[in-house]
Order: C-alpha cells, then structure tokens, then sequence
C-alpha cells in the first residue's frame, strides 16, 4: 500500500521510509513532483498536521501522513514551538544562532522535540494522530556532523551525544518523530 509523506524533506521521507517500510511504500511529495506548501498557521502541533495531512490527502487522494515538530525549549516558555522551522526566518544555522543568543544567560537548558503525526485517509475523511517526545538538553555550542535542524545542539544525558552525532540507525530508533511512528505501527497492527 502506498503512503504519500507530506514533506519536501528527503531527510524527513528516508526516516519515515526507514521506520515503516515493512507496512507501506512510501511516497513524498517530492516524488510527485509537487512543490505546493501549506502555510502552518494554528496555534498547535496537531492542527498544523492535520492542515497538512487533509490539503494533500484530499489533493492527491492517498493515504497521507504529515508531522508537525518542534522544539521546546523550558527557558523560552516552549518556543519556538510550533514556529521552529521558521524561528529566524532564515534557515537551520540561523535557527541554531537565535536559539543560541536568545539561551546565553540562561543555566536552564531543559527542552523537548515533540512530534505530532496525523494519518489521514481521503477516502472517509477519518484521520488519526500519534506524538512522540523526547527530552534533552540544549548546548552552548554545536556538535555532530548528521541530521538536521536542531539535531547538532540537543543532548540526551543517558547517551552523551547529540542527535547529530548518532548515525542514522541510533537516531530512528529513539528519535521523537521515531516514537509517534512506532505508536503509529502499533495501531496498524
């Protein structure tokens, strides 16, 4: 059965295909040669999905998932949240410089991915969510060469490393956007 992943990001697609490859061929919209976005304008990781999921499902009358995630940083209240991709307006690095900026002064480095799946089926408009979290703590400074986003500057205690320093494998099985789709394989089974 296919599975159309609603993401651009090829980084993103080969985590998902990696996770759920024994339940489905996985297809993003890159694959379709699709480049519409959806602007992300609710207030809540799961709306925003649920916006992304229904758009491309109802597009492209497939099985569709798409994710919110975000950072969550203690110090910062939760920012920036659900504005995470786009918290500098100008890319990852610069994402990392204001994160880094805004927690200077800060001994508070707590925070948390959380990553909100939705599946949704074009068929009966019927949809399901799944989240996954993970906690960790945010750096002074950058460190790994893998992954993407905040990935260099967020550190698990229990493994002293941070996602950018685990390969591919490491990360897929622990990551957050990893524990929604295993919530996710749990429900197809």
């Amino acid at each position: 059965m296919r599975l159309l992943v609603a993401t651009q990001n090829e980084h993103k697609k080969k985590e998902i295909q990696e996770i759920l490859k024994d339940h489905f061929e996985i297809v993003s919209l890159k694959d379709l040669q699709d480049y519409d976005e959806v602007d992300e304008t609710k207030d809540t990781f799961f709306e925003n999905a649920l916006l992304k999921a229904s758009y491309f499902a109802k597009k492209h009358q497939m099985l569709t998932l798409a994710d919110d995630t975000g950072l969550c940083v203690d110090a910062l209240n939760g920012a920036p949240g659900v504005l995470s991709q786009r918290y500098s307006g100008l890319g990852d690095e610069s994402n990392i410089d204001l994160l880094l900026d805004e927690l200077k002064d800060s001994s508070n480095r707590e925070a948390y991915f959380m990553t909100v799946l939705v599946l949704y089926n074009p068929k009966d408009l019927r949809y399901q969510s799944f989240k996954g979290r993970l906690e960790g703590v945010i750096l002074k400074e950058r460190r790994g060469q893998n992954g993407f986003g905040y990935d260099s500057v967020f550190f698990l205690p229990e493994h002293n490393k941070t996602l950018a320093e685990m390969d591919e494998h490491e990360k897929n099985s622990l990551s957050h956007r990893a524990l929604a789709l295993e919530t996710l394989k749990e429900a197809l089974s």
